[in-house]
């Protein structure tokens, strides 16, 4: 009897182990988990990684999972009705349990009674880190930097710009090459990082000089003394 009870035991735990060890001892196919943010001023807008939908934008947030040894992807778009599409590169893989944020600004599209001068109409959207700074496409000023932002609108079909600049007193001057172009109805991003002028520094006086100066004004007094 006591036989019957120890294999049955045995039996038990081998099955158990067939059971629990697969699920534990390797990882789900395509590697493990990271997200994608999708940062979005538009709730209902349509998020596609490449050519793949992932979902729509609730809370002005979307979380895209997935796999960090997966094939990465390269490019993202957001889109909705009655709002310019946003285009973005997708430049970072997040590690397993790491979250990376990307960022989408959807504006909308204005009717038009009559075609406009220069052709159709599409946006640049400037990020910086420094409210107030001034932006330049090329020699022109077309506004400053509010909460990290600024929409630039364009024509499409006309002269295309060629730098912009970000500049603020107290800050180093960014200036970038402007080597995407919006479609109609598309917005292309523009970053500029902004650094604090270094303050001028007085150096001190070297020792040399203050020892010369010292031995100078006691010259100065033996004289006045014997005079």
């Amino acid at each position: 009897m006591q036989n019957v009870v120890r294999n049955l035991l045995i039996i038990s735990l081998v099955a158990c182990c067939l059971i629990v060890l697969p699920s534990s001892a390797q990882p789900p196919m395509g590697g493990d988990n990271g997200w994608y943010a999708v940062n979005c001023n538009i709730n209902g807008a349509q998020v596609y990684f490449g050519n793949d939908y992932k979902g729509t934008i609730e809370a002005s947030v979307l979380y895209v999972p997935v796999y960090t040894t997966g094939t990465p992807y390269k490019t993202f778009h957001v889109e909705k009705d009655g709002y310019s599409t946003h285009y973005g590169d997708i430049t970072a893989i997040p590690g397993k349990g790491e979250t990376i944020d990307l960022y989408a600004t959807l504006n909308p599209i204005q009717p038009t009674q009559e075609p406009m001068i220069g052709g159709d109409i599409g946006w640049y959207t400037v990020h910086a880190n420094v409210d107030g700074a001034t932006v330049q496409f090329d020699n022109e000023v077309k506004g400053t930097i509010n909460q990290g932002v600024l929409s630039v609108q364009v024509y499409t079909t006309g002269t295309p710009y060629r730098t912009y600049t970000v500049s603020m007193s107290g800050y180093q001057p960014y200036t970038e090459l402007i080597d995407q172009y919006p479609g109609t109805g598309e917005t292309v991003d523009l970053h500029a990082t902004l650094s604090p002028m270094a303050t001028p520094t007085q150096s001190p006086v070297s020792p040399v000089l203050a020892g010369a100066a010292l031995l100078i004004a006691g010259l100065l007094l033996v004289v006045r003394r014997m005079n």
